[in-house]
Parts: C-alpha cells; sequence; structure tokens
C-alpha cells in the first residue's frame, strides 16, 4: 500500500471539548477543574487479582466486543468484571449523572472525542505510573494515550479501536468488470468503480452511500480523503478551517457528480447516521467508507484498503473508545489488573484479533489470525497512518446537527456546489468562538 506522509502536526488533545452544554454539565457533576486523583502508587505491576468484584460501563456500539472482552477476563481471573452496555444516545447523560453522585463504575469507555473532556472535568484517575511502567509502552496506539493525557498525565489505555477503512463488495466488482482483489487507488477510481457497478442496472443496487446528513459519518469517512494527499483539514491550533482547499473542492465535486449520476444511494440523502452502513452489509452497495469494527459482521467477501486521496495514498479516522478507572473506583489495583490484561497478548490477539477486531499494539499487528486474513493486516498498518481531528469546539462545528460542516457538504453536493469558500468561513467561525 502506497502512503503519502502528511506532514507532522501537533497533538494536544487537551484542547478538545465537546459541545458546551456537556462541558458544563459535567464541570457541575464534576465539581469543574481537573481534579483527577492518581491511582496508588505502588499498585503491583499487574494489579491485583483477589476475587474482587469490578463493574464497567460501555456504549451500545462496542457491545460484541466489550462482552468478548468481559467473558476471556472473567474466564481466566479471580476478579469478576459486571458489563454495563448503556444505548449511545443515553451515554453522555447516564456519565455525567453518576459523576454527579459519586456513581461512576470502577471502569468506563469514552468515545475518544469525548475522553479530553472528560479528563479535564477529573472524571478519570491517573494511571500514568502504571501506563509508563509498560515495557511496550511506545507500541500502543499514540492517539489514544495522548487523548487521554493532560499536563503530561496520563489516564486512558484505548478500549476499541474502529478506522475508517474503503470496503467493496468483490462479487459486485466481479460483475462489473473490476478487479474483485484490487482497490480503486485515488478518488477517482473510486468514483469510476462506483458508476460500474451502478452502470449494472440491479434492482436496488447502487454504487456506494454515506450519511449526508451526518456529519460525524462525514467527518469519519471523508477527512481521511484529504489527509491521504498529505494535507490537514484543520489548523494546527484547530481554530481554522481549511476544508476550501483544492484538494477538499475535488472530494465535494466528485460525490456531486457521483449523487447527479444517480450512483449514491438515494437514502444517503438524509441519513442521520443510525442506518448508514445497512446497504453495504445488505450486500446492496458496490463500494463505500466503513467502520473497520463491523469486518466481522460483514456476511460476504469484501476488499478492504486505506481510504485514498485525489492523488492517492491512505489514511483513516482513528477512532473508536479508550478506557480507564474511574474517579470514584475504590478498586484501583483491581481494576488496573483488567486494564494491563487489556493490552496483553490474550487480549489483543487471542480476543480482538480473533474476532477481526482491530489491535491496539503495533507489534501485536501481525499475528496468527491476521496471517489467515491479510484484510486485518491492511487494517492495522492503515491504523498507524491515520489521524484524529483536534479543535476547542469540534462538536458545533463538524458532529451537530445543522452544523456548519453540514451545510457545506449538502450545499456541495446535493446544492450547486459553489458556496464552499463561504461555508468554510463558517466552520472557521465556530471554531474561534
Amino acid at each position: 500500500m502506497t502512503t503519502i506522509p502528511r506532514r507532522s502536526r501537533r497533538r494536544t488533545f487537551t484542547a478538545l471539548i465537546t459541545a458546551g452544554l456537556l462541558a458544563g454539565s459535567l464541570a457541575a457533576c464534576a465539581g469543574g477543574g481537573n481534579t483527577t486523583g492518581a491511582a496508588p502508587a505502588d499498585i503491583p505491576a499487574e494489579g491485583v487479582d483477589d476475587g474482587s468484584t469490578l463493574t464497567l460501563w460501555t456504549r451500545a456500539p462496542l457491545e460484541k466486543q466489550a462482552k468478548l472482552l468481559v467473558e476471556a477476563y472473567n474466564d481466566t481471573h479471580e476478579n469478576q468484571v459486571e458489563l454495563t452496555v448503556v444505548p449511545n444516545d443515553d451515554y453522555v447523560a447516564k456519565v455525567g449523572a453518576a459523576a454527579g453522585s459519586n456513581g461512576l463504575p470502577d471502569l468506563f469507555a469514552a468515545d475518544i472525542v469525548y475522553v479530553p473532556n472528560w479528563v479535564e472535568q477529573g472524571l478519570f484517575q491517573d494511571i500514568s505510573a502504571q501506563i509508563d511502567g509498560l515495557d511496550f509502552k511506545d507500541e500502543i496506539n499514540k492517539g489514544h494515550l495522548s487523548a487521554g493525557t493532560v499536563d503530561d498525565k496520563e489516564h486512558v489505555l484505548p478500549f476499541v479501536l474502529d478506522l475508517s477503512m474503503l470496503f467493496w463488495n468483490k462479487e459486485l466488482f466481479e460483475e462489473a468488470g473490476l478487479d474483485p482483489e484490487k482497490a480503486p487507488a485515488n478518488l477517482e477510481e473510486f468514483a469510476e468503480a462506483a458508476k460500474a457497478i451502478q452502470a449494472l442496472d440491479k434492482p436496488d443496487v447502487y454504487g456506494t452511500a454515506t450519511g449526508l446528513n451526518c456529519g460525524g459519518c462525514l467527518v469519519f469517512t471523508w477527512f481521511p480523503t484529504v489527509w491521504a494527499d498529505g494535507e490537514d483539514v484543520l489548523s494546527d491550533d484547530g481554530m481554522e478551517s481549511l476544508l476550501a482547499s483544492d484538494t477538499a473542492k475535488e472530494v465535494y465535486s466528485t460525490w456531486k457528480d457521483l449523487w447527479d449520476s444517480g450512483a449514491v444511494l438515494p437514502s444517503s440523502q438524509d441519513e442521520a447516521g443510525p442506518t448508514w452502513t445497512a446497504g453495504f452489509t445488505e450486500g446492496k452497495v458496490g463500494l463505500m467508507y466503513y467502520p473497520a469494527t463491523l469486518l466481522s459482521s460483514t456476511p460476504f467477501d469484501a476488499g478492504v484498503a486505506g481510504i485514498a486521496g485525489p492523488d492517492g495514498g491512505a489514511s483513516t479516522f482513528v477512532g473508536g473508545d479508550g478506557i480507564g478507572i474511574s474517579k470514584d473506583s475504590k478498586q484501583s489495583p483491581q481494576a488496573w489488573n483488567f486494564l494491563n490484561w487489556l493490552m496483553s497478548e490474550d487480549a489483543q490477539v487471542g480476543v480482538l484479533a480473533k474476532n477481526k477486531d482491530v489491535v491496539s499494539r503495533a507489534d501485536f499487528a501481525t499475528n496468527e489470525y491476521s496471517e489467515a486474513d491479510p484484510r486485518l493486516v491492511t487494517i492495522n498498518e492503515v491504523a498507524g497512518q491515520g489521524d484524529t481531528p483536534v479543535a476547542l469546539n469540534f462538536q458545533q462545528a463538524f458532529n451537530a446537527p445543522g452544523s456548519p460542516w453540514l451545510t457545506l457538504v449538502r450545499n456541495a453536493v446535493l446544492g450547486d456546489g459553489d458556496t464552499v469558500d463561504a461555508d468554510n468561513e463558517e466552520i472557521t467561525a465556530i471554531l474561534q468562538q
């Protein structure tokens, strides 16, 4: 896989704070400021496994992985973890309420874009001493470690990584006269493949799909097309949007052409996120940018590659969840035992890789399961080539319903495409508030 190196970018995740209401509510709950406590420094390197009962919360999108991890840990340890899976839309409110009543579980996972805010609010214990003591620390995904680092103090480890990747339906590729074993090398080839599949004129089958009313979906899948060409989407300080560049405009114009040609699943126009991957999973979409965590549940032979830009390359949005010990836990040594095991080969390879999920340690990227399925090697390799955007008002600018980012995309793809510069300025205005 050919990758165009991106210029180095400062990754100060401590500046990333999500929506104002979230920040305000958690500040009130946690007492405001960084009040995080440190886990006891004398915790044994592997923690304590003495038969304690630990509680763990995760959000529903990671239920499958969380259950597999908890079951494997419980089967091999005296400690027992009780898992609570919370609906995604309820998770932030549940964490906020629990933080205010000192009722957080021993361990809880958080979407990586929320981690910096929750660390700032003191919801996680400082586990710097424990993380720094790991002889494989340099192999752990740096984006997730950085997200949980404030004032050089570390608070979370990766729980489950999720990457945006290019997936394609090999059967539909073959029917359309495309090489089913070869990924489109650039954005133009992506569009050509989508149109070729559309030209099959199969009932209810479309070339590609996306979420044109889902800011988070578009961030997750379209930002990498810019990064793959070695460019940024935001300034280093997160105060300026760079999404009116020539590269970005080529992305929008390509998707506008795909939409106008009828090669995009029609429901993409109003797709707000809940079902944005369903068309591909059902075999009704030829190729699309897709979450790597869905590989194991894709019911047909799919090709997988990094997301290419107009000039080629490959990149990905490094998402997923981080996990740490809550401020309310009285069982830090036992909770660390779980986190330490989570980073082990037994968990990373024996559970996650076996389930076709991304490993969080670079030294496990090639393993017995990836050797049997080269797609896993591709996913693991691209994980080290991806990025996560950094901005103070990221949520308001990009993920919120009706965000200026959504306005830009909808105007560019569904409209006449003449307002990109002005819409980009609106994104910058939100970022600078």
